[in-house]
């Protein structure tokens, strides 16, 4: 499971050795040469970094010295991205890629993952920044298939979508403003499924360079449904097509 790395040092290293950082948590009014070298590594690998009092640290560390800085460790370890696209291209099997663009509760993540793994995505993609963590709740929410289903952080997604396209996927955007269902969809061909924000859904950028946009149908008074329920009855729709 998820574990700490504390001090200002023991983090930068952490950094540079390429551990999967969820975030860190910096002392409020920190400064230094090693504080900014912190920041610096930080902010170039895409790493979130909230500045916290120190009492929030001493929590965290149950008053260890932290020196100022409290790194969160992924429990789950993250694939670079072309090698696994790659890896899936290799295999013997019509690939399916789930991007999420901007989700960011852990628990949605946690059940998005679960049903990934039970729909047999091949890998999930995120971006670096603005996606939720994977914590130990998201891990509990996944039952475990956070450990089975590779995933993949990227800088860009939209530079992600580009290189799937580039490899013969098939790009879907799961949106409420799309002008035809998921039903019209052939999920048949190389497929990648993108789901968007609770809040803003799919950014308008990435809509605009994706090759389908599909919608469910909604009868009741409500404008959307849950990202993690609209996933699964996406990728379940998949499966319909591909075992028809």
């Amino acid at each position: 499971m998820s574990s700490q790395i504390y001090g200002i040092r023991a983090v930068i290293e952490a950094i540079n050795a390429g551990q999967p950082i969820n975030k860190i948590f910096i002392q409020k009014g920190l400064k230094g040469d090693l504080y900014k070298e912190l920041e610096s590594s930080a902010r170039k690998s895409g790493i979130g970094l909230s500045y916290v009092p120190v009492e929030k640290l001493n929590r965290l560390t149950r008053n260890n010295n932290h020196q100022g800085a409290v790194a969160q460790i992924s429990p789950v370890e993250f694939h670079q991205f072309e090698e696994l696209v790659e890896q899936v291209l290799s295999k013997e099997e019509t690939p399916l890629f789930l991007m999420l663009d901007g989700v960011s509760d852990v628990r949605n993540f946690g059940a998005i993952i679960r049903t990934a793994e039970c729909c047999g995505v091949h890998a999930i993609i995120v971006p670096k920044s603005g996606a939720a963590p994977i914590t130990d709740d998201t891990v509990k929410t996944s039952a475990g298939a956070a450990f089975n289903v590779p995933i993949a952080k990227v800088d860009h997604l939209k530079d992600a979508i580009f290189y799937l396209q580039s490899s013969g996927i098939v790009v879907t955007g799961a949106t409420e403003k799309a002008d035809d269902e998921i039903y019209g969809v052939d999920f048949n061909q190389p497929t990648a499924i993108i789901m968007g924000s609770e809040e803003k859904g799919i950014s308008p950028s990435t809509l605009n360079i994706i090759d389908h946009q599909a919608k469910l149908p909604l009868m009741g008074k409500i404008g959307s449904l849950n990202v993690s329920v609209a996933c699964g009855v996406f990728l379940y729709e998949v499966v319909r097509q591909r075992r028809s």
